[in-house]
């Protein structure tokens, strides 16, 4: 076990995809937006072409491995990232699907390939780079939350020149940036198509949203129902417990 692990990594299990990943509590450690993305996207489930921008440790390329027999290509900027996403990679023995790219999301679509991609995935930075306000937080978690080397549109135009005519590009974030996220879709040919809302529990406001857009689709959003993540008890409402475990909870 140790042979995979470096500092203070450590290998968590993904259950109900029956994987195991790579994580470091001072470097990265996935978080349930990851999940709900991997979830949402459509994808070709036998064959095509994936690609994850913003992979971090390769979280969402590992879960859709389990959802599709396509060729999955994650993009992280961060060599510390990278490695643990390949190290992950080949711990599950997915080396034949799943590839790992150390690249800048800003000018890695000539890199792989312009309008060659059937579906896109990206859980971007959320916040602005001014809005860095602990000091104490780590290189690795500043540079995957704040805007400090990519923004939204940038992440949102490099999507669609990867995808095919057609495809699917699908994006987690936070609802106060609904619009700029419809806008930079819009104009770079990436039609919303699907929005599902997330919220902590009910009663309260969404804290998270997910969007879907094909590119050159025509107008026309739906607005799927409600996903609460808690129920009054404090646990994981049904969906959220299937999603995380399947059926080995």
């Amino acid at each position: 076990m140790e042979q995979w692990l470096k500092e203070d990594e450590r290998l968590d299990y993904l259950l109900a995809e029956d994987l195991r990943i790579i994580q470091s509590p001072s470097v990265f450690s996935f978080s349930l937006d990851a999940v709900l993305l991997s979830r949402f996207v459509n994808v070709p489930i036998n064959k095509g072409k994936i690609v994850d921008l913003c992979s971090g440790n390769g979280v969402i390329p590992l879960f859709l491995s389990a959802r599709t027999k396509a060729e999955i290509i994650g993009v992280e900027l961060q060599e510390r990232l990278f490695d643990m996403a390949e190290r992950s990679v080949k711990y599950n023995g997915l080396e034949s699907r799943v590839k790992m790219v150390l690249g800048d999301v800003k000018t890695v679509p000539p890199q792989l390939g312009i309008e060659k991609y059937d579906a896109v995935t990206c859980n971007p930075p959320y916040f602005l780079a001014h809005e860095l306000s602990d000091k104490n937080v780590s290189e690795h978690y500043a540079i995957a939350r704040h805007e400090l080397y990519l923004t939204l549109d940038e992440a949102i135009e490099s999507a669609s020149k990867l995808l095919k005519q057609g495809g699917k590009a699908a994006f987690v974030h936070r609802p106060g940036r609904l619009l700029d996220i419809v806008t930079a879709m819009r104009a770079h040919r990436l039609e919303p198509k699907r929005i599902r809302f997330v919220y902590p529990k009910f009663g309260k406001e969404a804290n998270t949203l997910l969007i879907e857009g094909i590119k050159d689709g025509k107008p026309d959003l739906k607005v799927l129902p409600p996903l609460y993540v808690y129920n009054e008890n404090n646990e994981y409402t049904d969906e959220v417990s299937e999603i995380l475990y399947g059926d080995k909870k």
